[in-house]
């Protein structure tokens, strides 16, 4: 009776092989992650770890789903469970593969055939063939927009500037923002600054606080401005705008089949590099010719001053406050020279500066203050003039001026005028002609014969030899930042690992999966200078193959990428394995330095 209720059981119980492409692509490509799921039903039993399947490395192997339905008909109650196994492997060469028979529990799968196309030749349509953020069919094209910038179909940024021709100096604003279709983006940071060539650049914080959206060419994003700057063109001529790259962080909606519920959706995690448009200013020269006291300044000002009394006294100081607001390059106006225009009796000394400026979202405005103090040397009634600022308007294209209020004052007579004063700076001390002919002739040796003279030459000299050669050294090895970095690829990379093994201590997963994969790619990106775009295993490989690094070496370091990868992304990762897999990221590093070095040797 256990026999034949045994054999029965093996009659009623089912495996099945089904796949599942990478994630948002219907068909696989070299390269991409995918799924082969084993699900066994009624069965008593697991299948075994797969060692070696057709054009694909296996990454993984585990129990990943488990599911049971009980049914009553007519009384009768019937129980059915069902376990799955997913086997994680890479795609690594072209061609069509088969996959099984497999035998669980004395039960025979169905084979399973998949096809492995070449990197590129997939679409980002999700499973199943319909986009979720657009009802219209795949082969409909006409309300794609015009992507500015690069980012894929459903992220991209563009950039653009307030005006593309203009004056020199002129205040331009020059924003970057983002176009998207994720459900939900989580910004990682910029890699670099935009290159303002030629520009003068104010940073601005009116930046976007949550999201708008927008329709563009017929289809709707989600937007945010992430980066505003003010910036002033010092010369003319073409200048350009090189954007930088952004990473970003995306939820990506990621569709597949379950056995009991059906087909289903869920958000997965998706990291993007993503650059804005570059931009072209044209920048036209001041119309000439230029006044004599022209500011240099560009943008609308006026000026006021501010003086706390019209009486004052000789020899005691005073001071005259001239105030320019408006907007505009407020930082590099300039007053005209005071001395030539103030009376002689009042002696001007320079100016105390004081500059309060706010970056806002289309210019720099705010004031700058000009505290000049004077000293009234005589006696007297004197006026005090008015001060005119020249500057330019871009506005109107003309140079425009603003002319302060002048004063009157009175000057009385203070404690010492200044003829008493200098009648009482030739006065000498009659004690000096004390000075005997025996104390001038007193024999001594002139410095110049002394060591200790000379030395006061021989020591800046050489100073000045000593920092030439230290400054030549300096330039020389960051003339190449490329290989600078290389040089010192394994301090920064050790400098990385010490945030992922802090996060280790605390018991953080998320962050140490995320700084130890920051460590590895940013060690690779550094000693092989390769840019962030180029930062691929294949590339990463081939170089390294190049350079004569040995397999095992290249194969462990790739092996730890993966393995960092999918613990970053497995929600069953947790923190089981974080001291194994940071010793093992340490070692890779040593093995190849060792094997860098060797090949140097050689």
């Amino acid at each position: 009776m256990m026999l034949l209720m045994s054999a029965l059981s093996s009659l009623a119980g089912s495996v099945r092989l089904y796949e599942s492409p990478a994630r948002g692509k219907r068909s696989i490509e070299v390269g991409d992650m995918f799924y082969i799921y084993v699900e066994v039903s009624d069965i008593n039993g697991r299948p075994e770890i797969p060692s070696n399947i057709g054009g694909a490395k296996v990454m993984y192997f585990d129990h990943t789903g488990q599911s049971s339905r009980m049914s009553n008909v007519n009384g009768q109650v019937t129980q059915s469970t069902s376990n799955t196994w997913t086997v994680t492997l890479r795609a690594q060469k072209e061609g069509t593969y088969s996959f099984g028979p497999i035998t669980v529990g004395g039960v025979k799968s169905n084979q399973l055939r998949y096809t492995i196309g070449a990197r590129g030749t997939g679409t980002n349509n999700p499973a199943g063939g319909k986009n979720p953020d657009n009802s219209a069919s795949s082969g409909n094209t006409s309300d794609k927009p015009k992507f500015i910038g690069k980012g894929d179909g459903n992220l991209f940024m563009r950039a653009s500037v307030s005006e593309s021709n203009v004056y020199e100096q002129q205040a331009l604003v020059y924003t970057v923002k983002l176009y998207t279709t994720y459900d939900a983006i989580k910004f990682i940071g910029a890699t670099a600054a935009p290159k303002f060539d030629g520009f003068v650049v104010e940073e601005s914080k009116a930046v976007s606080s949550s999201l708008d959206y927008e329709t563009l060419d017929g289809k709707t994003y989600a937007t945010a401005v992430i980066a505003r700057y003010i910036i002033f063109p010092q010369m003319t001529g073409q200048l350009k705008v090189i954007g930088n790259t952004y990473t970003v962080s995306v939820d990506q909606r990621e569709y597949y089949h379950d056995p009991f519920w059906g087909n289903m959706a869920v958000n997965s995690p998706l990291q993007l590099n993503v650059s804005p448009n570059d931009l072209t200013v044209n920048v036209k020269a001041l119309p000439s010719p230029k006044p004599a006291d022209f500011s240099g300044g560009v943008g609308k000002f006026t000026i006021a001053s501010q003086l706390k009394s019209n009486n004052f006294k000789t020899n005691q100081a005073a001071s005259i406050e001239y105030i320019v607001t408006g907007s505009g390059n407020l930082k590099y106006i300039q007053l005209p020279d005071l001395s030539t225009s103030f009376p002689p009796q009042l002696e001007v000394y320079t100016p105390k500066t004081d500059v309060k400026a706010n970056v806002g979202s289309s210019n720099v405005s705010g004031s700058v203050s000009f505290d000049y103090s004077f000293m009234p040397l005589e006696e007297g009634d004197f006026k005090i003039p008015s001060v005119s600022l020249v500057y330019f308007n871009p506005e109107t294209g003309k140079y425009e001026t603003s002319t302060s209020k002048e004063y009157n004052i009175i000057v009385g007579k203070g404690k010492a005028s200044g003829k008493s004063q200098t009648n009482t700076r030739l006065k000498f001390d009659s004690g000096l002609q004390k000075v005997t002919f025996e104390k001038l002739s007193k024999d001594h040796s002139p410095d110049i014969y002394k060591f200790s003279y000379w030395l006061w030459y021989i020591i800046p000299f050489v100073s000045l030899i000593i920092s030439v050669i230290a400054y030549r050294n300096y330039l020389k090895s960051h003339a190449d930042m490329a290989a600078f970095n290389s040089r010192r690829a394994n301090k920064l990379a050790r400098r990385r690992l010490r945030k992922a093994a802090a996060a280790m201590k605390s018991d953080n997963s998320e962050t140490f999966y995320d700084e130890l994969l920051i460590a590895l790619w940013g060690y690779l990106g550094d000693k092989l200078k390769m840019p962030t775009s180029e930062l691929m295993r294949d590339n990463i490989k081939t170089v390294l193959e190049t350079e004569g690094i040995p397999e095992d070496n290249i194969s462990e370091l790739l092996d730890i990428l993966d393995r960092s990868e999918f613990a970053k992304y497995s929600p069953a990762s947790g923190k089981a394995g974080m001291s194994e897999l940071y010793d093992n990221a340490i070692e890779a590093i040593n093995k190849l330095e060792k094997s860098f070095k060797a090949v140097k040797l050689k």
